[in-house]
């Protein structure tokens, strides 16, 4: 078996991500998940949230990990997970009735942020909702000192990636048919985005 991968910020967020997703998604329904990562979300996830079916996706040098994950676990509401690069049009996941993302949007770029709208828009029915974790600016102004570094470094390692400013996440979901439903503060500086399909 593949060696597991782990991400200490995974383990550090799951249990406050969880809180979120059980008051979004109360429902049996299937969730995609975007950039998996290791694996460790879509494990606990699936383990606390049974009434769900769990899907995740991620570029093909992550899934070897994400697999790791699963095989372990062995969870009967996780699905195989399936390859999914932004820069592709089309997607292997053709519906679902809600989505999340966590730590992505700003590790791609702004044109894989959109992409990742536009293919949620052609992936979920009205009314369903998206939710995305991470660190948002607002107004153009980081919420923390620490924020503000990390952005500096990851503009530093990549020009293309960087914390994204909620008013421009808005305006670019809004252009794919999506409206923002609601705005959890997070620990650690972080916030989940809740998105209803229009």
């Amino acid at each position: 078996m593949d060696e597991k991968p782990f991400s200490q910020a995974c383990e550090n967020n799951k249990a406050p991500i969880l809180e979120v997703l059980q008051e979004v998604f109360p429902l049996p329904a299937t969730i995609v998940e975007i950039g998996s990562g290791t694996g460790q979300h879509a494990v606990h996830f699936g383990r606390h949230l049974p009434h769900l079916t769990w899907q995740p996706t991620d570029v093909a040098d992550n899934l070897p990990g994400v697999r790791a994950w699963l095989a372990e676990a062995g969870l009967p509401n996780v699905a195989e997970p399936l390859e999914l690069d932004l820069n592709q049009a089309v997607w292997p996941v053709t519906s679902a009735d809600g989505a999340f993302s966590a730590n992505t949007a700003h590790i791609v770029s702004w044109a894989q942020v959109a992409a990742l709208f536009q293919g949620l828009a052609g992936v979920l029915a009205s009314g369903s909702l998206f939710c995305l974790y991470g660190p948002f600016a607002y107004g153009g102004e980081h919420t923390s000192e620490s924020n503000a570094e990390f952005d500096a470094l990851l503009r530093q390692r990549d020009p293309a990636s960087g914390i994204r400013d909620r008013d421009d996440l808005v305006a670019l979901a809004e252009a794919a048919g999506f409206t923002l439903a609601a705005d959890y503060a997070m620990p650690a500086n972080n916030r989940t985005l809740v998105w209803e399909r229009a």
